[in-house]
């Protein structure tokens, strides 16, 4: 019962800074985050919302994102959902925004200031990503990320599943576990239909229904391009474009059809078309395809694992910003689907572990500045954990140059995973989804669950070591140290002079002109310029 007070009193604290119930346009959840949408962005409060206890961070794309943390998350969600529909029950009309009240001026080296140059930096990423392609790959991670929470527990229970087996215990259960690690991963591909057609603007079980025939038995006994099709074949790239297919053919008969005859004609062209189009060309395409990927992740790792995991975990923190990563997801999946698990993540965790040592470093970089450094010891945990978004915004994207330091940490630690998978030890993760040390639990690997698990802490350790060691020596220039390395508490002498002092003003640094927050486009007027990433 505490737990749901808690979860409760966090949603209740997060409402109003989004503006009430009546500024919430949609709700929905990922792995850590809280994602609104929001009718007036201006009516947010973003310095309070990050300064709440639960909150993490926040990150500003196509959604307003609100970082809570894996568990908390799903937990706060249905809390803030039952808060938001008993705010429009009870004020349905939403209050007309206000200019805010002038602040008393800030000083600008603050955290609060470095965490307001990282909302700028974000926001001028999101004006840059809103392109055909970076849309497009929004909308197949928007597909997958729903289905991670099964890929999650599924891969868990399979790797449960072989510690038994392996150690020869509980004989008569492990025929079950097995049941329940590989049911959803046998049906992945209809649930992938239906996320795509709802998606692309389809009737979501219609999706459904035409990606169901990749897995049905039944097609073994049907020959396509010469070959007996295979149960499966295709896999979640199959059901990807079948969904698609079904999207246009149904939407193509809405315009044509009508309306009286429509609820029999639409349902019954969408799955024959779709469906012919899928047994006699997709499913033997994707199959194609899917077997590519699989060889070429495999050969690549194999004769190129050191250099391949260093340019993969290097690049993965430039990726993210980006919004390029998403093209990765159908990857992940279909190596899952095809192996058991993927080995690019394992790999690509390590930009995680570079961005922790960064901030490792920077904390001893910046004795001085107790304002960054606090947000560091609230953020490493977290980091630690995988949820690299507040140390990313908040600490080392903004500084510059420490974020460059970072992707070298995880360029180390990747090539330090991709030389064993080059020596013959696999190591994988039979879900995509978490990081850092939240990934042990998903681990697997073709030596043994021992080999695995010291190989990607090896790697880790690496990644914390020469993210710390390039930051430290390689991450700030004397004009950085100067303006970051000073104290953010008033001195009592001042204190006892003004009477008043403002907490963020620091007495080595005249005060800047007032923020009064982000605008309604994520940049704050008085923020200082972001950090140049290659500023000396």
């Amino acid at each position: 019962m505490a737990t749901e007070d808690k979860n409760r009193a966090t949603a209740a604290a997060i409402l109003p800074l989004v503006g009430g119930g009546a500024n919430v346009a949609s709700i929905a959840h990922c792995m850590t985050r809280l994602r609104l949408g929001l009718h007036d962005r201006s009516l947010v409060d973003d310095e309070a919302l990050k300064a709440l206890p639960a909150v993490m961070g926040v990150v500003e794309d196509d959604t307003y994102q609100i970082v809570l943390g894996p568990g908390t998350v799903a937990r706060v969600t249905p809390e803030f959902e039952q808060l938001v529909e008993e705010a429009r029950e009870a004020a349905p009309a939403p209050a007309p925004a206000s200019d805010p009240a002038p602040g008393s001026g800030t000083a600008p080296v603050s955290a609060e200031e470095l965490a307001a140059q990282g909302a700028a930096i974000k926001a001028q990423r999101k004006a840059k990503n809103a392109t055909p392609f970076k849309l497009f790959l929004r909308k197949i991670a928007n597909i997958f990320v729903p289905l991670i929470p099964a890929l999650i527990g599924c891969g868990i229970i399979a790797g449960l599943n072989g510690l038994l087996v392996n150690l020869e215990w509980l004989p008569a259960v492990t025929p079950a576990l097995a049941a329940m690690a590989s049911g959803f991963m046998a049906l992945i591909a209809v649930f992938v239909g239906y996320n795509t057609a709802k998606e692309f603007g389809g009737t979501p079980i219609l999706g459904g229904a035409v990606a169901a025939i990749i897995v049905f038995p039944g097609v073994a006994n049907i020959d396509a391009f010469g070959q007996t099709l295979s149960p499966g074949q295709g896999g979640v790239l199959g059901a990807l474009g079948a969904a698609v297919l079904a999207v246009y053919v149904e939407k193509w008969c809405r315009r044509w059809v009508p309306e009286a005859l429509d609820v029999l004609v639409t349902p019954t062209l969408t799955v024959l078309i779709s469906g012919l189009v899928t047994i006699f060309g997709l499913m033997y395409v994707a199959g194609e395809v899917s077997s590519a990927i699989g060889t070429f992740a495999d050969w690549l790792l194999s004769n190129g694992g050191a250099g391949a995991g260093f340019v993969l975990g290097g690049l993965f923190l430039p990726l993210v910003m980006l919004g390029l990563h998403q093209a990765l997801i159908p990857i992940h999946t279909t190596l899952i689907e095809q192996q058991g698990y993927t080995v690019l993540l394992p790999i690509l965790a390590m930009a995680g572990a570079g961005q922790v040592g960064a901030a490792m470093a920077v904390y001893f970089r910046l004795p001085r500045n107790e304002s960054i450094r606090r947000t560091i010891k609230s953020a490493l945990p977290a980091g630690l954990l995988g949820v690299g978004e507040p140390l990313i915004y908040g600490v080392s994207l903004p500084l510059g140059r420490p974020f460059i330091t970072a992707c070298v940490g995880g360029a180390f630690g990747g090539g330090f995973v991709g030389l064993f998978n080059q020596l013959g030890d696999t190591v994988g993760s039979t879900a995509i989804g978490p990081s850092g040390w939240a990934l042990f639990p998903l681990l697997d690997g073709n030596h043994g669950l021992g080999s695995t698990i010291a190989i990607y802490a090896g790697g880790l350790l690496v990644g914390y070591v020469a993210g710390f060691v390039a930051t430290y020596f390689f991450g700030f220039g004397k004009d950085l140290l100067a303006e970051f390395n000073v104290s953010q508490e008033p001195a009592p002498s001042t204190v006892a002079a003004a009477g008043n002092v403002h907490p963020a003003a620091s007495p080595t640094t005249p005060a800047g002109p007032a923020s009064d927050g982000p605008d309604s486009d994520g940049t704050d007027p008085g923020a200082s310029p972001a950090k140049d990433p290659a500023r000396v």
